[in-house]
């Protein structure tokens, strides 16, 4: 199947073409067409796709000029110039394959790469190139890719495809349905499946899920449910609405007759989080809570393609009481956290996406942020494995890091995925950025230690806060209750204010 390649699908395969022997990451957002891309790169010997599940296995075949093996289940590749495998079967039948076997292996949807199965297929396997191919880098895990991949060759996240006209606008909303996840208990990065599925599968909730499609959505519309029984449960409560599930044998006739716009609404249980192409896709709700931003993406990637006489995507989030794990929603898809916004004002985040961060920007700009800021940093840095050696950075929603000091400010730009920043002009790992950062202090900021040093505030700051503290946050903020700070709480505030 021949496409014609759009410029910046040249433009990867280009450079794919030029790379030397290593391990590269490409990240192309959902609906840039990564599939047509790895499918084109130029053979210089025999090529693995890895995949891991069925649909991901299949879709790339027809894509191929060449005859393609497959290795899953009970079918076995004889020599032909591409293998598309399963990763479970695949790592199961490594005797079947020289270690030199393949010029190149590519891994597809490859924030997977880091499971144990993957990396024994990589111990195995010795090619000239390993490239992987994500919409989603992160991991929900917080397991970064750098020990896997090298470099980060070529990017088109979503908010470029959708500035570009590749993919669809979207708006963005949250209706609040009350639920309660924050006993759930988390596993692997994520809310526990069994847990979450017995706090959301409730009828007053179920029936809160069909009023916001019944009030919000626009047209054909796909909403993500907890489990299979979230799905039927959901699927009852509106009319025309169907449920598809790993079980469901006529999925893709379900899929020809949304497309006609027979069937109003698909309700599914990670079905259509990965490999589904279903462009007409005008609405995607959200009731599977997650903190797994790689899924999150996922689902809401389903509603990104382009269609004709479609001008948007609608994305409602459907949210609730969460305790302290972090909620994905709207802002993760550009790398915007929300949890520096007060409870309180995060149901105020919504509108067209690229609005978003302005408003985020103004609601976390706010003093509980600030005397909250070094529980978020420190939780993060525990979080990622960084030491950031006690220094008193502001994390920004944007992912950026501040030390703010009289007449100066210290920004250490937001990671990618791979744990690297663009720190005095180059590349350098996270940890690099603070270990630096940290010696520049040390060294020249000594005299302004009580600022910068979070153990030095501590000491000094647990007693309460001084009356010219108090009246000197009153005259910024004069609404703001200062009674209960303490002197810590205070000189963070004013930090803030005077330095920003």
């Amino acid at each position: 199947m021949k496409l014609e390649l759009r410029d910046y699908q040249k433009e990867c395969l280009q450079l794919i073409d030029n790379l030397q022997p290593g391990s590269y990451l490409i990240q192309m957002a959902t609906g840039c067409g990564k599939t047509a891309t790895f499918t084109n790169i130029e053979r210089k010997g025999r090529v693995l796709v890895l995949a891991h599940r069925e649909e991901l296995v299949t879709q790339p075949i027809k894509y191929y000029d060449c005859p393609v093996g497959i290795e899953m289940a009970n079918h076995k590749s004889h020599g032909e110039p591409v293998v598309i495998a399963s990763v479970q079967s695949i790592v199961h039948r490594l005797e079947n394959f020289k270690p030199t076997e393949f010029d190149t292996i590519i891994t597809d949807e490859a924030h997977h790469a880091a499971a144990s199965t993957y990396r024994k297929v990589y111990e195995y396997f010795k090619p000239r190139l390993h490239l992987g191919f994500t919409a989603t880098p992160n991991r929900g895990d917080n397991v970064r890719l750098d020990d896997i991949y090298q470099d980060i060759i070529f990017e088109r996240e979503i908010k470029w495809a959708i500035k570009n006209k590749y993919l669809t606008d979207i708006y963005c909303m949250r209706i609040n349905i009350g639920y309660d996840i924050s006993k759930v208990a988390r596993r692997m990065g994520d809310y526990a499946p069994g847990e979450l599925e017995e706090v959301m599968n409730q009828d007053v909730l179920n029936s809160a899920i069909a009023e916001a499609y019944k009030k919000y959505a626009k047209g054909q519309t796909l909403i993500f449910a907890c489990s299979v029984d979230h799905a039927k449960s959901i699927a009852e409560k509106i009319p025309g609405a169907i449920a598809v599930t790993a079980d469901t044998k006529n999925r893709e006739e379900l899929i020809k007759k949304f497309t006609n716009r027979e069937i109003p609404v698909l309700v599914n249980c990670m079905i259509f989080t990965e490999g589904t192409d279903m462009p007409l896709v005008e609405t995607v709700i959200i009731a599977r809570p997650t903190s797994n931003s790689t899924l999150y993406t996922q689902m809401v990637g389903r509603g990104l393609r382009l269609y004709p006489g479609k001008d948007k995507l609608t994305l409602i989030d459907l949210v609730g009481t969460t305790g302290r794990a972090d909620l994905c929603t709207a802002p993760t898809l550009i790398g915007i956290d929300l949890n520096g916004v007060p409870e309180n004002k995060q149901d105020e985040i919504q509108g067209n996406l690229f609005d978003l961060p302005d408003l985020i920007s103004e609601k976390a700009d706010c003093p509980s942020s600030w005397i909250r800021n070094v529980e978020i940093v420190n939780v993060w840095a525990k979080e990622q494995n960084y030491k950031t050696h006690g220094v008193n950075y502001f994390k920004m929603p944007n992912g950026n890091f501040v030390v703010t000091l009289p007449k100066r400010r210290i920004v250490i730009p937001a990671q990618d995925e791979l744990g690297k920043t663009r720190w005095n002009g180059q590349k350098v790992s996270m940890q690099k950025a603070f270990d630096e950062v940290y010696l520049y202090l040390k060294e020249n900021c000594l005299d302004q230690e009580y600022i910068w040093n979070v153990d030095l505030m501590k000491k000094w700051g647990k007693v309460a806060a001084s009356e010219k503290q108090k009246s000197m946050i009153k005259r910024f903020k004069q609404d703001f209750n200062t009674e209960s700070l303490t002197k810590m709480q205070a000189t963070q505030i004013l930090n803030r204010l005077f330095y920003r």
